[in-house]
């Protein structure tokens, strides 16, 4: 059986809209800023993807704010696959900022988080009080990737 053109020329890449299909349905994401000196730092976190940007909180007194503030510069990954041929990962890069947000924006992001994350999520009441003090005040990331999508599954090679 012969390999149609465009899966002959894609290999082991995603086409865009599965690359953000697995992207939006990703439960963490890695997300990497740069320090001062340009060392990369990689966290996990929690986000949702709205019209192809993707949307994060932090606390206001995060490492990342001040990361962003210095060089926003940055990169998104998601992976999946314990075995070989069920390995797939997208990998995006771009640019990161704390934008104000209209309120109707914040509302959106809001709900897509709690249907995400809702039954993840600890109930504050059940929080130390350090904890809810670290995330009492909170700023919106807006990660906005650029053009180039770097992605990949094993099982479109393996026929």
């Amino acid at each position: 059986m012969s390999e149609t053109p465009e899966k002959k020329k894609r290999g082991v890449r995603l086409a865009p809209e599965e690359a953000w299909e697995m992207v939006t349905n990703s439960h963490t994401g890695i997300y990497t800023t740069l320090k001062k000196d340009g060392t990369p730092i990689a966290l996990p976190v929690w986000y949702v993807v709205l019209d192809n940007i993707i949307w994060m909180s932090t606390p206001e007194r995060s490492k990342k704010v001040v990361r962003i503030g210095n060089n926003p510069r940055s990169s998104f990954l998601v992976e999946s696959g314990e075995l070989w041929r069920e390995l797939k990962a997208v990998h995006l890069t771009g640019s990161s900022d704390m934008p104000e947000v209209s309120d109707e924006l914040a509302k959106r992001i809001r709900e897509a988080m709690d249907a995400k994350y809702g039954a993840f999520r600890t109930k504050t009441s059940a929080m130390p009080d350090s904890a809810k003090a670290t995330y009492a005040k909170s700023v919106t990331i807006r990660f906005t990737p650029d053009e180039r999508i770097v992605s990949w599954s094993n099982a479109q090679i393996m026929g």
